[in-house]
């Protein structure tokens, strides 16, 4: 059995696990997703890399965008200061503090300073 994902308007509006030969049958438009991909990278049952086939950039979920152009799954844009990497995923214009605290991302802090948007969780 492998995951496809339903796409309506190049918008993700269901993802099951079914058979192609199921699939063939229904209608709309049905793509195939890798629950072992993310950022472009496919990934083994233990969660570390393994080398394999990414398919199409990142698993596919409900409210992603299908790139046909690209053959690419990628979510929803989650600040409007961050950009779309080469992975697929959304990169914040700063990069994550390396001090092992954990942060939020603040959008109105980053419009407000460029040079800040990380702020601490707690």
């Amino acid at each position: 059995m492998s995951h496809f994902a339903k796409i309506e308007n190049n918008i993700v509006i269901t993802v099951i696990v079914a058979e192609q030969e199921f699939i063939d049958t229904q209608d709309g438009t049905w793509i195939q997703t890798s629950y072992n991909t993310r950022g472009n990278v496919h990934y083994g049952q233990d969660g570390n890399a393994d080398g394999g086939v990414a398919l199409r950039g990142n698993y596919a979920g409900i409210g992603c965008t299908y790139d046909a152009t690209n053959d690419v799954f990628y979510a929803p844009k989650p600040f409007e200061s961050w950009t779309l990497a080469d992975t697929w995923l959304w990169v914040a214009p700063l990069t994550y503090p390396d001090d092992g605290k954990f942060y939020d991302w603040d959008e109105d802090v980053y419009q407000a300073d460029n040079t800040k948007g990380w702020v601490l969780n707690g």
